[in-house]
């Protein structure tokens, strides 16, 4: 009787009238009130009318209005009960006779509170109290999985915001390089221009001053000339006059051209073209783009890298990808099995093809900082670690104590490893620092850390893929079956969303799941050209890569 009481006055009471609850309606603030004191404590809350909006007596929140050009009093009647008030109402609702004996029953035949008239299918609410607490922890624990799927969602959402943003600065950091350049060019067009003036105007100035001596010495030779001439015109002498005047008539005319006129310098130009020029200049293209994280995204395949060439002694297959950023431009690094080489080839057509050469077979590839990567060659029980900058260099080697093929970057200090005895993580030296538990995937063939640093392992005879943090307690194991069963599981990736793309090398297939590892499509089929795929990563600008024998083929995603 206590415990009904209790539960009467904190749940089922209503903040207005005190009583218990007269048909409930239950605001967005989670508070419930009788509907006819709601309805009218909202018709002395102008504002809120105005506002088209319900307002809360317990903590002012205001409800808005699904319909607002209705009457206030289809406001409130479309309001409905929470789902726990409304089935607390079903058992204990209005006042029975046994609420009046101060006996509180619940007639279990009917499912609903009423009078009891006799002891049959009557239990006390003290019976029912554990029900009730047990149905309140139960839809709180679903509350509590809800809420940490949000919040999960919203760290997911925030995170793609950022790397957003600093996607948008980097392009817009490589618009203004892209001007900086075609300045420079201007600028040298100009600087090429100027020198054309300067020497052109260089030699007519030259040849102009050698005219202008030439007539000054001529000159001067005629001002002597006339001098002595009309010297001997006034001079009594006739013996000088004669002698000046034979000098006069054998001296030779002058027959130059003294009308020669100089060249000058003219800079032509056609204002029209050069603004029409100007104006259809591509410093370049800018477009929102989709990648594989846009579920509802469409692969199209957009460049192939064929890697066999004209040297190569054995079949050329590729086993693992990787994409580094060098300069500004995308360098694809891919292990070749078959060759035992790792080769880098730039997406443009800057540098020809560079490999370093391997001992034995090179497996998978991670990435390290500073365009560096780590390459496992498990039959030499090694980790090379090689430089792209821009051509491959091989900068150490770390010996490993057992065999590894999977291996991927934990920290800059340590590796974690798969191999025939397990999962290991790894110093940068090669010592054994702990070994990890990986369930059903004994033997790693492919290793993946995700950004929140859990583990999925996959082997290539276990159709299952397997998460674990990296103290190794158990995230997921994912093994499907039917139709979507794996067949053989190769390489793994992650998106900047946390979803995860599996290659499974026999069934032909890149597959996606949350990062729960639940299934959400199969992103890229035989259909699309996938022939035995093996590795697979992405680049900053969502373009997928999937090794498929000899060939990388890379692909974007477009939401039509």
């Amino acid at each position: 009787m206590a415990a009904a009481k209790k539960l009467t006055d904190n749940h089922l009471t209503c903040v207005i009238c005190t009583e218990v609850f007269t048909d409930p309606a239950t605001l967005q603030c989670s508070h419930t009130l009788c509907k006819s004191c709601l309805l009218k404590y909202t018709k002395t809350q102008p504002k809120a009318i105005q506002a088209r909006s319900i307002p809360c007596p317990s903590c002012r929140q205001l409800t808005k209005v699904t319909n607002p050009g209705s009457p206030v009093e289809e406001w409130v009647s479309q309001l409905k009960p929470s789902h726990v008030i409304q089935g607390l109402m079903d058992d204990f609702g209005p006042e029975t006779e046994a609420v009046k004996t101060k006996e509180y029953t619940v007639c279990k035949n009917q499912q609903r509170q009423t009078p009891a008239t006799s002891c049959h299918d009557v239990d006390a609410i003290e019976n029912m109290t554990p029900q009730v607490k047990k149905q309140l922890t139960k839809q709180n624990q679903e509350l509590n999985v809800r809420i940490g799927n949000i919040e999960h969602g919203l760290s997911v959402r925030r995170k793609h915001v950022d790397d957003f943003r600093n996607t948008v600065e980097e392009v817009k950091n490589q618009i203004r390089s892209t001007r900086a350049k075609v300045m420079e060019i201007i600028v040298k067009k100009e600087k090429q221009l100027l020198d054309d003036v300067d020497q052109s105007s260089t030699t007519q100035l030259q040849q102009i001053q050698a005219d202008i001596k030439s007539q000054e010495i001529e000159l001067q030779k005629y001002q002597q000339q006339y001098e002595f001439t009309a010297n001997a015109v006034t001079s009594n002498c006739e013996m000088d006059m004669y002698a000046v005047y034979e000098s006069v008539d054998e001296a030779s005319p002058d027959n130059r051209d003294t009308n020669n006129t100089p060249g000058r310098v003219v800079f032509t130009h056609d204002m029209d073209k050069l603004s029409k020029a100007v104006h259809e200049l591509q410093l370049g293209e800018v477009k929102l783009v989709h990648d594989v994280c846009d579920r509802k995204s469409t692969p199209t395949l957009h460049q192939v890298i064929d890697c066999k060439t004209e040297d190569d002694t054995r079949y050329s297959f590729l086993h693992d990808v990787s994409v580094l950023t060098v300069d500004g431009v995308h360098v694809v690094v891919v292990t070749d099995f078959g060759n035992k080489r790792l080769n880098t080839y730039y997406t443009h057509a800057m540098h020809s093809p560079k490999h370093i050469q391997f001992s034995n077979e090179p497996w998978q590839i991670t990435q390290l900082a500073n365009c560096r990567v780590a390459v496992s060659v498990p039959d030499s029980n090694e980790i090379v670690i090689v430089k792209v900058y821009p051509e491959p260099e091989l900068l150490s080697t770390i010996r490993t104590s057992n065999t590894y093929y999977g291996q991927a970057y934990l920290s800059p200090s340590r590796l974690v490893v798969g191999g025939i005895r397990g999962t290991d993580i790894l110093d940068m030296t090669g010592k054994v620092l702990k070994s990890i538990k990986t369930g059903l995937v004994s033997s790693p063939d492919f290793i993946h850390v995700t950004s929140n640093r859990n583990l999925i392992v996959s082997e290539g005879t276990v159709r299952s893929l397997v998460s674990v943090t990296s103290e190794g307690e158990d995230v997921f194991t994912y093994t499907p079956t039917a139709d979507r069963a794996l067949k053989y599981p190769r390489g793994i990736t992650s998106t900047s969303t946390g979803d995860i793309l599996l290659v499974d090398r026999n069934s032909h297939k890149v597959i996606q799941l949350t990062g729960s590892g639940q299934f959400v499509r199969d992103v890229l089929t035989a259909q699309d050209g996938i022939d035995t795929p093996r590795g697979i990563c992405l680049d900053r600008d969502g373009l997928l890569y999937v090794t498929c024998g000899s060939c990388v083929k890379i692909f974007k995603f477009q939401r039509y």
